[in-house]
């Protein structure tokens, strides 16, 4: 085959146009493959706006208000008096009635224990007594009667001497004043006093010198014994004073060991007796807790018994001292029962409402998620102008089971979610309730 001379021109135009071909197609290509992802991706977005919803919540407002913190703990109640009664000597008990749930009056006679015994016994010691006195007044008063009783006639009949001669000097004198009689008469009226008068001191002195003269020994022994005998029966007197039992304090008998025939030993309780006008919650608190706590701070009080009222009161006592085993401390709470419905020994629920702070930045419990149960730090969701919801992080303070204060983060009047707001990504739209609600009325 004989080919010409523009041949090998010819074959490279061919080739040059077919690479131009080749270039073109695949920038058609090219440009379709773009096109129909920029179409993907723009469908896509448009999808992804199209159903991304709205999601509905309910809000409050963050408002500033006053908080305490709530510390609670498990008391006993106590009453406010308690007495156990019981006998001091034993004896069986003659007397006794049924006391349980009964009340009692402060010296109340409440049991009668046998003492006829202890009756004989004090007849005996005061005839012993008896003896011991006329021993001592004999001995003394001296071992010859006669003579005691002259020596004491004479001394009655000096006093009696110098009365009569003083009342007849002082009637001598005013009638010499007025010239009635001479004064030789008053000088011999004056005479017989001033030997009256001798006459008494020498009997006085003869008594003394008689009482003297007697051994000081025996004196002092007779006195003893009927210092003696004098204790027994003061003691006999004891003992059957103990024989009555009376009630220590106005109260109900909240328990009875013992009734009516029964043997009472010395020491055994009889009843217990319980002033429950006025009770007394013993709470153990943490030590770590009372730290926060003071005398005064207002108090809830809920008996376990559900037929009790919550109660008001105030903290009465802080204890001195710390429980080792549990590290607690005791808080007394006083509250009036004059119906009765508390019961002694029974438990209730007390919580104190400690270190109030007043306009603090409050939000319900539920607003806040907390990074731990314990944490100090956690976050908020804040509903703004456009009802688009944000993630605010936030730090709390003073927390109780219904809100908690927010000490940074918030400035009061903030919306925030209480409901709807577990995982809710920030950024998202929302739809409060209130909302929903208008337009369904409207």
């Amino acid at each position: 085959m004989i080919m010409s001379d523009n041949d090998p021109k010819r074959a490279r135009i061919v080739r040059q146009r077919n690479i131009v071909l080749i270039v073109g197609s695949a920038l058609v290509v090219l440009l379709l493959v773009c096109l129909v992802i920029w179409r993907l991706r723009r469908s896509v977005h448009e999808a992804e706006t199209e159903v991304t919803p709205t999601v509905s919540v309910k809000i409050v407002k963050a408002e500033r208000e006053n908080i305490a913190n709530h510390i609670s703990a498990v008391g006993t109640i106590w009453p406010r008096e308690k007495a156990d009664v019981g006998a001091k000597i034993s004896a069986q008990i003659k007397k006794m009635a049924l006391l349980k749930n009964k009340v009692v009056h402060a010296g109340e006679v409440i049991a009668m224990l046998e003492s006829r015994d202890l009756e004989a016994q004090r007849a005996e010691a005061v005839a012993a007594l008896n003896e011991a006195r006329a021993n001592e007044r004999s001995l003394i008063t001296g071992t010859i009667p006669k003579t005691n009783a002259e020596d004491q006639k004479a001394l009655l009949d000096a006093r009696a001497k110098v009365n009569n001669a003083r009342a007849t000097y002082e009637r001598r004198r005013a009638l010499f004043e007025k010239g009635g009689i001479s004064k030789k008469d008053l000088e011999a009226s004056q005479l017989d006093l001033t030997t009256a008068e001798d006459e008494l001191r020498l009997q006085e002195q003869t008594v003394a010198l008689r009482t003297r003269s007697l051994n000081p020994n025996d004196r002092a022994l007779a006195a003893a014994r009927t210092a003696q005998a004098q204790q027994r029966v003061a003691t006999l007197d004891a003992q059957l004073s103990y024989a009555t039992i009376r009630s220590p304090i106005t109260g109900i008998v909240t328990d009875q060991f013992q009734y009516e025939g029964e043997f009472a030993a010395a020491g055994g309780k009889l009843v217990t007796i319980a002033d429950t006008s006025t009770v007394i919650v013993k709470a153990p608190f943490a030590d770590t807790a009372v730290a926060e706590l003071k005398t005064g701070d207002t108090v809830t009080v809920v008996p376990t018994d559900s037929s009790a009222e919550e109660m008001h009161g105030q903290i009465t006592l802080l204890g001195r001292s710390s429980d080792p085993t549990n590290r607690t401390v005791e808080v007394w709470v006083t509250l009036g029962n004059d119906d009765g419905k508390l019961r002694a020994n029974g438990a209730a629920q007390v919580t104190v409402f400690a270190n109030s702070k007043n306009e603090a930045i409050v939000v319900p419990a539920s607003a806040v998620t907390l990074e731990t149960s314990d944490a100090n730090e956690g976050t908020v969701m804040v509903v703004d102008a456009q009802n688009v919801a944000h993630e605010t992080k936030v730090t709390i303070g003073i927390r109780t089971t219904e809100k908690i204060e927010i000490v940074e983060g918030l400035k009061g009047g903030e919306t925030v979610v209480v409901e709807g707001n577990y995982a809710l990504p920030d950024g998202t739209k929302v739809e409060t309730q209130t909302n929903a609600e208008d337009a369904d009325k409207d």
